[in-house]
C-alpha cells in the first residue's frame, strides 16, 4: 500500500483501524478503484484477530462525494456484465462496512454525497463536522440509490428517505443529527478529537458482547437482506446506470446545465392565476 493508493489503513497497537479514502483531488468520489481499495481494507483488516475498532475518515476538505460521475459514464458505455460488477462491488463494500463484527465510526468533514450517505448509514456512530453537507442526490442525474437504501432506511427510515432521496436536496450537519443520519456535531477543528474520544468509550466495552450485540441488531435491520434481494438492487442498479436518463442526467453535471426533465414554472402565468 502507497501513500497515493486510493484507500489507505493502518492498523495500531490498540487494534484501532483509520481507513481513509484517499483522492482528495476529486473530493474522495469512488470509482472502481477506490471501492476495491475498501474492499482489500476490509479483507486486510479481516485477518488481524486483535481488531477492536474501524473508524472511517475522508483525505483534505471532503468525505466522500459520492460516485466519479466521470468514471459512471464510462462504465455505462461498458457491456452489462462489466456494469453489474461495478454494482456489485460497490454493494458489497457498503454492506461488509455494515456487517463489519467490529465497531466503526465515521468522522465527516465537507461533502457527504450519494454513496458517501450509504457508507456512513452503514457505521455504528457518526460524527460530523459542523461544516458538513449531505445529499442522497442520485435520481438528480438519472441514476438510483438502490443499493444504499437498506442502509439509509436502517439509519434515519424510510419516512426520511423518501424525502430526501427523492428531493436530492442538500442539508446541513445539524438537520442530519436531527433526522439521524449523525450522531453528534462538533466544530471542524475538533472532529479528530470527538472521534478519538468516541474510540476510547467503545474500546471500554467488551469485544464479544459488542460483537453478538451489533449482530442481533443487524439482524433485525432492513439491511439484513437475502441473497435474492441484494443480487436484485444491484442489477437494478446496473441497469440505471446504462440508461437514456442517466446518460442525459450525467451529461446535464459535465456541461453545468439543467437536465431536460426540468421544465421551470412559469412564474408569470402563475401570478396572473
Amino acid at each position: 500500500m502507497t501513500n497515493d493508493a486510493p484507500v489507505l489503513w493502518e492498523l495500531d497497537t490498540r487494534g484501532v483501524a483509520m481507513v481513509t479514502f484517499n483522492r482528495p483531488r476529486v473530493n474522495n468520489a469512488y470509482d472502481a478503484e477506490l471501492v476495491q481499495g475498501i474492499l482489500r481494507a476490509l479483507d486486510s483488516l479481516a485477518a488481524e484477530p486483535g481488531l477492536r475498532v474501524v473508524v472511517l475518515r475522508g483525505a483534505g476538505k471532503h468525505f466522500q462525494a459520492g460516485a466519479d460521475l466521470t468514471w459512471l459514464q464510462a462504465v455505462a458505455k461498458r457491456p452489462e456484465a462489466d456494469n453489474i460488477l461495478a454494482s456489485r462491488e460497490t454493494a458489497e463494500a457498503v454492506h461488509r462496512l455494515n456487517t463489519l463484527p467490529v465497531p466503526s465510526v465515521a468522522l465527516v468533514q465537507g461533502g457527504c454525497f450519494g454513496g458517501g450517505t450509504g457508507i456512513i448509514a452503514a457505521c455504528d456512530v457518526v460524527i460530523a463536522a459542523d461544516n458538513a453537507s449531505f445529499a442522497i442526490a442520485e435520481a438528480r442525474w438519472g441514476l438510483m440509490a438502490g443499493i444504499i437504501i437498506p442502509q439509509l432506511n436502517d439509519a434515519i427510515g424510510v419516512r426520511q428517505v423518501r424525502r430526501y432521496a427523492l428531493t436530492g436536496e442538500r442539508f446541513g450537519a445539524e438537520q442530519a443529527r436531527r433526522i439521524g443520519l449523525v450522531h453528534e456535531v462538533v466544530p471542524t477543528a475538533e472532529l479528530e478529537a470527538a472521534g478519538a474520544r468516541m474510540v476510547d468509550q467503545l474500546l471500554q466495552n467488551a469485544p464479544d458482547a459488542l460483537a453478538q450485540t451489533k449482530a442481533v441488531a443487524i439482524e433485525h435491520a432492513w439491511g439484513n437482506m437475502t441473497t435474492q434481494g441484494f443480487n436484485r438492487l444491484v442489477e437494478q442498479h446496473a441497469a440505471k446506470r446504462r440508461s437514456a436518463e442517466a446518460a442525459e442526467g450525467i451529461a446535464s453535471f459535465q456541461q453545468k446545465r439543467t437536465a431536460s426533465w426540468f421544465k421551470a414554472a412559469n412564474r408569470e402565468d402563475d401570478a396572473g392565476s
